[in-house]
Order: C-alpha cells, then structure tokens, then sequence
C-alpha cells in the first residue's frame, strides 16, 4: 500500500513529541468490536505510534450499541479521564456534545474533504464535537449461486422477498440442507432494529418515525403493514431465535453458508469472502427492498465518528490522533482492510481502493438510499425514543401485541417524551 505523510505530524502535539518536549504517552481510544474491528485497528493506528512515540490502548465496548452508549453516558457523566477519545455512531452527537472538545479549529484544513452533510451531522449548536471515520448503510446480500440454481430473482420488494426466500430454502431442505434458512437479519430489542425496522416502514411509504419537523408520523397503516410482515418472518424465512439476533449473529449464520439472503452492513462484505468463508465468492449485494407498490428504498444511515473527551489528561495529543483517524491516509488503509466506506469524497475514484475493493464504489447507490434516523429532531431525546420504537416493533416480533395496537401505544409515548 503507498504511504502518504502523516499530516496531523504538523499538529501542536506531535511536534512536541518530534523535539523531544513531550513525554510519551498512552492514549485510550474506546469502542465497539464486531468483525475484525480490534485487528484491523492495530493496522491503521501503527503509523501514527511510530512517527509520534506515542501508544494506543484500545477498550473494546460490547457489539449492542445500545449497550455501548449506556456506557459512554456513565464514564462522561462522572467526568472519567481514563478514556481520551471515544468512537461514536452517527446519531450520538447531539446527546455527547457537551463532554467532547471542540475541534472545530483543529479540523479547519481536513473539514472540506469530507462529505458536508457527515461533517453536519456532527455539528451541535456550531460546535464540530466529532470527526468522521467512515460512514455506513446496509445492503441485500444474497446468495447469487442458490438463486440461480432455483431459477428465481433477485428480489426488490419485501414481499417479494418473503416469497423467493421461502422458495428457496424449501427447496434447498428438500434436498438434505437441513440447517438453511431463507433470511436473516437483527431482530433483538437494540439500536439496531430500530435501523431494520425504519428501512421496513420507510421503503413502504410509513414515514421516518419522526419527521424532520417533529412530527410524529409512526402511527400509520403503512407502517403497522410492514411491521407485520417482518414479524411473519421468525419461524418461517427467517430462525425463531432472529428476534435475538444482532449483527454477529446474523453474520454467523449466513458465513457458514445456512441463509439465502442477509441484511447487513458493509463490514460483513470482506468476512465473507474470507478464506475459511462457506460463501466465499458465492454471494453478492444490492439495495434494500422497498414496499409493494413503492419504488423507493430506504437504507438506514450509518457511520462512526470519534470525539475528544474533555476530562483526558492529553487533549492535544488525542486530538492530534483523531485528525489522523479521520484522515485520507487512515480512512484509505480502513477501506482496504475492511471495506469501510470513507467520508472523503475523494477516496471514492481511488483507484487502488476500487481495485482492491470493488464493493466500495458499488456501495455508492446504497449510499444515496440512506436514510437518517430521528436523531436531529429528537436530540437529547433520541436514545428514549428508540428504546420506545424497538421495544414496541419487537413486542410485535415476539407476537405480544398487533403492529396497530403497538404504535398507537408508541405515539403516545413519543408524546409524552417529546411534550407534544
């Protein structure tokens, strides 16, 4: 891979270290681990130990991010130290801007690389409280050698994929494949069915949960409909135990070769087509289905950011390493390694990038699908109104209410904490 130059070299810190200055310290970045997450990490971060003398310590926080940011909110509340920088999803700025540094005029130069409306998305009240590191929505993988062998379509609606998946997974079971399943995907009461369950209701046409405006839209028949389909899903296309899944678990299934189609994100594209992959070079990707008789797709709109803790006792040099992470050198090296998408408009014509992975500018149309979550409408009252959201689209899952009666319930809720 061809190196480029550091640039957060020419940062405050690392010029310290240069002149001998500084001591060497220890920097301690927190988060999540799914796939390859730890590893792949140790890669990108070396160049920067070895050019600044300092360390990274990595914590590895559960795989549920909501989980995850129950932590976050613990540690920075109680003004901990220990962490220095924190990985962030996308939808977590507004709640975390006030324990994050402001780098607003550390990033001044490497703002206008990145795509506007990432960097926006981590802007609270003018302040820049988080840099992009890559950005992310999920995909259709399907199983392009059992649909062809069964003669059926890549599909394009739900239904339609409720009917090519059962299709193909009784026809497979015919045949001794006992342990195949039609789909997978993440249906456990956690952020993300909140992302699943928003793609279900925003490609049938039932809004976005909450509108841009702050309306609250979920109430609606379109979207009981889809919600309802899904839940038809457990036990029949998809494992009874899919209502516990994330996204490992989906992996899992689908990486030993027992799913026909899997909902997932870009991570799960180069696991596998790993070597010790059942479905190494037998699948491919496209863009979520949408509803019957709608023509829009809706990928929920991913991403990981990383903020600068106000309480570590190094601000400057963790700084000077979120300006690397967040750099072309550090998002190209991700890219290769693990498919991440950048957030460097740049990096997308990228022509080692496109060569060593192609799925990289493929997932361009599954970019322009994305769709946000209810996280700038809500601010500070995001994490509860999805905790409503997933909990009642997973009572529906479970068969412990109706889709109609569980989102009539939630509006009310979402009243109660949104003071409508």
């Amino acid at each position: 891979m061809n190196k480029t130059p550091i640039r957060a070299l020419t940062t405050v810190a690392t010029i310290a270290m240069v002149a001998g200055t500084a001591h060497a310290a220890e920097i301690t970045y927190v988060s999540g681990a799914v796939g390859n997450a730890i590893e792949e990490f140790r890669e990108i971060v070396k160049p920067w130990e070895e050019a600044t003398g300092h360390t990274v310590t990595m914590v590895p926080m559960p795989a549920s991010t909501t989980d995850q940011f129950g932590q976050y909110r613990l540690w920075l509340a109680a003004g901990n130290g220990d962490i220095d920088l924190y990985q962030t999803d996308v939808i977590w700025a507004p709640q975390l801007a006030d324990h994050f540094v402001d780098l607003t005029r550390a990033a001044a130069d490497v703002v206008p690389q990145h795509f506007p409306s990432i960097v926006e998305s981590q802007t609270v009240d003018g302040k820049l409280v988080a840099l992009p590191l890559w950005t992310d929505a999920p995909a259709l993988y399907f199983r392009k050698d059992l649909l062809e062998k069964h003669g059926q379509p890549v599909p394009t609606t739900w239904e339609q994929l409720t009917e090519v998946a059962q299709i193909v997974q009784d026809a497979e079971r015919a045949e001794g494949n006992s342990e195949i399943w039609g789909y997978v995907w993440q249906g456990n009461s956690y952020e993300g069915l909140t992302c699943d369950a928003l793609e279900w209701v925003k490609s049938s046409g039932g809004g976005q949960i909450i509108e841009p405006d702050g309306t609250i839209s979920i109430n609606n028949p379109k979207a009981a409909a889809a919600i309802e389909l899904a839940a038809s899903w457990p036990g029949t296309i998809s494992p009874e135990g899919v209502v516990s899944y994330m996204e490992e678990e989906s992996r899992g299934v689908w990486q030993t070769g027992n799913a026909v189609f899997m909902r997932n994100w870009p991570y799960a594209y180069n696991l596998g087509n790993s070597e010790d992959s059942a479905v190494k070079g037998l699948f491919e990707v496209t863009t979520l289905p949408t509803g019957q008789g709608h023509d829009t797709s809706a990928a929920t709109l991913g991403g990981w950011n990383v903020g600068v803790s106000k309480y570590g006792d190094n601000i400057e040099i963790a700084t000077d390493l979120a300006l690397y992470l967040a750099s072309a050198e550090a998002q190209k090296t991700r890219a290769l390694l693990g498919a991440a998408l950048p957030t460097i408009v740049s990096l997308y014509d990228d022509t080692e990038i496109a060569e060593a992975q192609p799925i990289i500018p493929r997932w361009k149309d599954v970019f322009l699908q994305a769709v946000p979550r209810p996280s700038a409408p809500t601010r500070g009252d995001y994490n509860e109104v999805s905790t409503l959201f997933f909990g009642a689209v997973h009572s529906v899952l479970l068969g412990d209410s109706t889709a109609e009666e569980a989102l009539a319930d939630l509006e009310l809720d979402l009243e109660d904490v949104l003071d409508k």
